[in-house]
């Protein structure tokens, strides 16, 4: 602009002196008028030059309008978008990647607004739902790792290719609690019956201690737990631990692999003497792709996918499964022998499409459940056996029903073990307790 100003004109303002006129008086184009007036203006400039700077003067004008005009006009956009993203785009109602459900709107009533649950509400639907959420988790994951040197992230850490999740410390409280249900079930339901128990490591207990996390110290929870439950007491304790590996566990999930699982259900079946071993060639494996287990979501770090594997034979295609979920009508409980019983497949299949497939690792057995009794008509015996368990159970259940013509799976995590008589017939069944260490260690959360 100072290059197209014509020659001799300045914008600078004119200082005033204290009892003093100022020599020169601004003109509105930018010249500096001298006392003589405009017409001493005239003189000394053509009027081609007095218009060029009255048209630059506007043109300056017009672009100062125009730049405010698209900063508000941006800003506008910006709050409308982000509304728009907020309130009006989303349609997810789960997060795959964190493998939970969504905040849905809140509804505004008066009793929300009195017991300020309407704003705890909103607060937490603005957080599901904020633009490009979990980019920015990845990149919260990122700066905790690479930046702040932190070794793990949301208690989540990654070693030898596999995430796992911090399990620390050993709440011997927690043992000791558990020791008390198991044996107030078996003076509740069985009491004259033996009955069997086992643990299940979590991934921790091959990399947490080697890279430097804290860890649990497992034989003290193996010995608690044998110190409780003997054989005096009907107890009788079956070593899974010593025959897995970190090779049987999901890379970005805490659970095993089926396909890996075939010695491990035979230690269990030899442990309470069922003479039927299982061998790989039998059954025909399956898969299922593009598989991000719960720790995937939970680091927010880039991983490969994991790939599922599951087995099936002649055995598992005619077993049936009942769980209490889906039975459970206004008009009362529908047991598995009725007439209009809802019987599902071993592996629900319909748990990987749409908003069903929150979690792929649910096609085995249909997933959580708090009561579940699966049918085998083509095993090889008419034993019984019943499980108190929790997920790790899902896919091992399959593996076991070509020694079993009834399989019943129990979670305490949902239904309260006072119920089980009204739907559980103890009798003639081998029992079995096979918990993983996390719920060992927090079994609070069995009713």
């Amino acid at each position: 602009l100072l290059m197209l100003m014509p020659k001799g004109i300045s914008q600078r303002s004119t200082k005033f002196h204290a009892g003093k006129m100022p020599e020169k008086r601004h003109f509105s184009y930018g010249f500096e008028i001298p006392r003589s007036g405009i017409m001493e203006v005239k003189k000394q400039h053509s009027p081609h030059e007095i218009m060029g700077v009255g048209y630059l003067k506007v043109l300056i004008m017009k672009y100062d309008n125009f730049r405010r005009n698209i900063v508000a006009g941006s800003f506008l956009l910006l709050m409308i978008g982000v509304f728009w993203a907020v309130f009006v785009a989303p349609s997810c109602t789960v997060s795959k990647a964190e493998r939970r459900r969504l905040e849905s709107v809140p509804k505004l009533t008066f009793s929300s607004i009195s017991d300020k649950s309407f704003m705890d509400n909103t607060e937490k639907y603005l957080l599901d739902h904020f633009p490009f959420r979990n980019g920015l988790r990845r990149v919260k994951a990122y700066f905790a790792y690479d930046v702040l040197q932190q070794k793990e992230n949301n208690d989540i850490y990654i070693a030898e290719g596999h995430a796992s999740k911090l399990e620390y410390p050993l709440k011997e409280t927690s043992i000791k609690r558990l020791a008390d249900k198991v044996a107030g079930l078996r003076q509740q339901y069985f009491p004259n019956e033996k009955f069997y128990y086992s643990i299940i490591p979590d991934k921790n207990y091959f990399l947490a201690s080697k890279y430097g996390y804290p860890s649990i110290d497992y034989g003290r929870m193996q010995s608690l737990l044998a110190g409780e439950l003997t054989h005096e007491n009907g107890a009788y304790y079956i070593d899974v631990i010593s025959g897995l590996s970190l090779e049987d566990y999901y890379r970005t999930d805490t659970h095993w692999r089926q396909e890996r699982l075939f010695d491990t259900a035979n230690t269990v079946m030899s442990g309470m003497d069922n003479k039927i071993v299982l061998r790989e060639e039998d059954f025909a494996a399956h898969e299922i792709k593009d598989f991000y287990g719960v720790y995937y979501g939970q680091a927010a770090l880039p991983m490969e996918a994991d790939t599922i594997v599951y087995l099936t034979n002649e055995v598992t295609d005619a077993a049936t499964v009942w769980n209490l979920e889906e039975n459970y009508l206004k008009s009362g409980v529908v047991m598995p022998d009725d007439e209009n019983a809802v019987l599902t497949p071993i592996y629900r299949h319909d748990k990987l499409e749409g908003e069903m497939s929150m979690d792929k690792y649910d096609l085995f057995v249909g997933g959580a459940s708090s009561l579940q009794i699966i049918k085998s008509p083509k095993a090889a015996s008419d034993k019984r056996l019943i499980i108190f368990r929790d997920s790790y159970t899902s896919s091992l259940a399959p593996l076991l029903l070509g020694a079993y013509k009834e399989i019943v799976l129990i979670d305490l995590r949902y239904i309260n073990s006072d119920l089980l008589g009204d739907y559980v017939d103890f009798a003639d069944a081998d029992i079995l307790f096979l918990y993983n260490t996390s719920i060992v260690n927090q079994s609070e959360m069995l009713k």
